[in-house]
């Protein structure tokens, strides 16, 4: 079970990815597919080509830490569309995919945000 800071981004990889890849051949997807920097702190998600495995790479202050789970039976159920190659996702939008829930019928509700600040003209 990872616990993940809210505030922490989450990449997606929305095509397949082999599932042989270890840290080396993921964090090179990040810089060329993501166009990101895995020293970043953010999360990078891949799924396998089966959608039976997960792959997590993050970089934890001295190291890379690459969490794998596997699937015994039945596949993840990845709402991203495919096209894009990458999602930008929240933490518990992770998670509730890690615990096998599809999220592809889910709504979101509307959520507050600040208006923009409008610059006041000078007299």
């Amino acid at each position: 079970m990872l616990t993940l800071p809210p505030g922490v981004r989450v990449f997606v990889a929305t095509a397949r990815v082999d599932g042989r890849k270890g840290i080396d051949g993921l964090s090179v997807l990040v810089r060329s597919q993501f166009a990101e920097d895995p020293l970043s702190g953010s999360m990078y998600v891949f799924f396998s080509r089966r959608a039976d495995r997960v792959r997590v790479l993050y970089w934890d202050r001295d190291g890379y830490v690459l969490v794998t789970k596997r699937l015994e039976k039945g596949t993840y159920r990845i709402p991203w569309p495919a096209e894009q190659g990458r999602a930008v996702i929240e933490a518990a939008e992770l998670l509730l995919v890690l615990e096998g829930i599809d999220l592809r019928g889910a709504a979101r509700r509307a959520r507050w945000s600040p208006r923009p600040v409008r610059a006041r003209p000078t007299l």
